[in-house]
């Protein structure tokens, strides 16, 4: 007899319909998986032997042969086991077909019947939801991850017998109660909308002094512009860099159910996600990573962490420890916004649009430059030149923000200034400002601009644009960088409120821009 299951896999981050075709006729024992498998896929066939076994059913001792098609599309992981065995059954008359019918199944299969959870349930979900599937089977723990998309009946099962049940028993909860869970998922994620990130823990206050640097954060926080602080050791640097999340407005609807599809792909949402995320990614992976975990990759391509950065921020601290290969893997990513990864058996786009946050040393010691009374720096000229070098010119043109923080000369135990919350309210309106301006063009950040978006948008009074074309020809900056200047100067305005751009938001744009005026 023959029957077809619907499941699913995912590819990059989007979901994949699989169709699981399942035929058992006479012959001698056999059960042959074809379609491409990867290992946890052939192994299946003893998880879901034992599971059927165990549940009390029997399992048949015919020529088994399950194709998973499209036969040309490599086949990996073991959330085909709940589909396989739900075929089986079904084929050899154990089970009514009718539970088959416009229903999509995922899950693993325990040896003893019980289904555990999988990675990339939410963007399968969202697969079944759009292409018109009217019910899905998933692990009791994926519930509330497959209902936080309405429009879809969400089954969570315990186990393989629970299935065949069909759901009768009385600790399983009715469908318009798992439902219900979803609702309240969402409802959820919606309150953890008006809690900041972090909040109790990181504060803006926590840093004493450092003026020009909480600005650069406001700024960048503001416009979704790239970062790059600095100083000596002790500055500051990475305690403003690992606040930047506590002033950043929350994710939208659109932006959150992105992000939280990446985090279900890669197996980081829990075992009981209670919604949406909704906090703004923090990312701050250690300088010997590989550049395959940074920007992505594998056989099966899986996302890096620029793409868990995604509508977050990327921190890179002490940035030019990290490999060349890795940072100049970097530059595409910033600037197209998406990680394109090529294998022989086709392309994989992950989105990329975070904002890279980074810290550095002047020098290996760490105090080149510093004023009367700092400590000496013991470093040569060419160790200074080799270690700067790290960074190449097309990667540092692509910092917006390139801020110079000395040590500082308050005495611990000053009073600090700006909050968290405060600053936050700061950033929101500005960004408020920036959503309702470019609504029409489906744009959020100013960094966002280009062509003739820029040059309409960030258009410059008569005395802006001579005081820009002067540094322009001064400094001898590229165009890219002319563009960066414009954007921030868009931000700057902005954070003042004002559509126009004064010649005071470009003088203070350009004085961020601290490397292009070091190699002068």
């Amino acid at each position: 007899m023959y029957v077809k299951i619907l499941s699913a896999s995912v590819l990059g981050i989007e979901g994949r319909m699989i169709e699981v075709e399942v035929n058992i006729c006479s012959g001698l024992p056999q059960v042959a998986v074809v379609g491409l498998p990867d290992t946890a896929v052939r192994e299946s066939v003893e998880r879901v032997r034992a599971a059927i076994q165990n549940g009390g059913m029997k399992f048949p001792m015919d020529r088994i042969t399950i194709n998973l098609a499209p036969a040309d599309l490599r086949k990996e992981g073991s959330a085909f086991d709940l589909a396989i065995a739900a075929g089986i059954l079904c084929a050899s008359g154990q089970v009514d077909p009718m539970l088959l019918e416009d229903t999509l199944f995922i899950g693993e299969l325990s040896l003893n019947g019980t289904i555990r959870n999988v990675p990339g349930v939410l963007p399968m979900t969202e697969l079944a939801r759009s292409t018109g599937i009217r019910r899905i089977v998933v692990p009791r723990a994926a519930v509330a991850e497959a209902s936080l998309l309405p429009g879809i009946e969400v089954f969570g099962i315990s186990s393989l017998v629970e299935w065949i049940n069909g759901f009768t028993d009385d600790d399983d909860a009715p469908s318009d109660s798992r439902q219900e869970i979803g609702r309240h998922s969402r409802r959820m994620s919606k309150n953890q909308a008006n809690g900041a990130p972090n909040e109790g823990e990181l504060d803006l206050s926590d840093v004493i002094g450092q003026e020009k640097g909480k600005r650069a954060l406001l700024i960048a926080a503001s416009g979704m512009h790239n970062l790059l602080f600095v100083g000596p050791p002790g500055t500051g640097k990475t305690m403003l860099c690992r606040r930047l999340p506590t002033l950043m407005p929350p994710l939208d609807d659109e932006e959150a159910l992105a992000v939280t599809k990446i985090y279900s792909v890669c197996g980081k949402l829990g075992n009981a996600p209670s919604g949406l995320i909704r906090h703004r990614a923090f990312r701050a992976p250690h300088h010997t990573i590989s550049a395959a975990g940074l920007i992505g990759g594998g056989s099966i391509p899986k996302p890096g962490e620029v793409t868990l950065a995604h509508h977050g921020i990327l921190f890179l601290d002490e940035m030019p420890e990290f490999s060349r290969i890795c940072l100049e893997a970097l530059r595409q990513p910033l600037e197209d916004r998406e990680v394109t990864i090529g294998r022989a058996r086709g392309v994989c786009r992950f989105p990329a649009r975070f904002m890279l946050a980074a810290s550095m040393n002047p020098c290996p010691c760490g105090y080149n430059g510093g004023g009367p009374g700092d400590r000496p720096c013991t470093c040569t000229p060419t160790a200074i030149t080799r270690y700067r070098a790290r960074m190449s010119g097309p990667l540092a043109d692509r910092l917006d923000l390139q801020v110079e923080l000395p040590r500082q000369t308050i005495k611990p135990g000053s009073t600090s200034g700006m909050t968290s919350a405060e600053a936050r309210h700061i950033v929101k309106s500005a960004a408020d400002r920036q959503k309702a301006r470019y609504a029409k063009h489906g744009l959020h950040w100013n960094s966002q601009l280009h062509g003739p978006l820029l040059s309409r948008y960030a258009r410059l009074s008569s005395d802006a644009e001579m005081l820009l074309q002067q540094v322009y020809e001064q400094l001898g900056l590229s165009f890219r960088a002319h563009d960066r200047i414009l954007k921030m100067s868009r931000t700057i305005a902005d954070l003042a409120d004002r559509e126009a751009i004064r010649s005071e938001d470009v003088a203070e744009a350009i004085s961020y821009r601290f490397l292009d005026q070091a190699a002068e």
